[in-house]
């Protein structure tokens, strides 16, 4: 088991940038990739990026260039950094491990509000 807690949301204007953090306690060894995820009112949670422990990383498409997802292995952190935010990224981000590569994403943190003003 692993226990995610996220940091970093708030409001911002359009164009704008936040830095969001996921400390994460536990079972750290066994994790093969940490994940953000997002959901908007109304929508689906999604996907947003994530990165193995070997540093491969992977963004959905339309955050592909305006966010970098990271990790610091020495603090069991992992940081997503949104730049060029727009309204459409309003939502809570929630932070998520996956401990084999063909396993769902689990492990949630509580999330954490990122509103987006235009």
């Amino acid at each position: 088991q692993v226990q995610l807690v996220e940091s970093g949301g708030g409001l911002v204007q359009a164009g704008g940038s936040l830095e969001l953090s996921c400390a994460a306690s536990g079972s750290i060894f066994s994790v093969n990739a940490m994940g953000w995820y997002r959901q908007a009112p109304g929508k689906q949670r999604e996907l947003v990026a994530y990165i193995t422990h070997s540093g491969n990383t992977m963004y959905q498409d339309s955050v592909q260039g305006r966010f970098t997802i990271s990790r610091d292995n020495a603090k069991n952190t992992v940081y997503l950094q949104m730049s060029t935010l727009k309204p459409e990224d309003t939502a809570v981000y929630y932070c998520a491990a996956r401990f084999e590569p063909w396993d769902d994403f689990g492990s949630w943190g509580q999330g954490t509000q990122v509103t987006v003003s235009s």
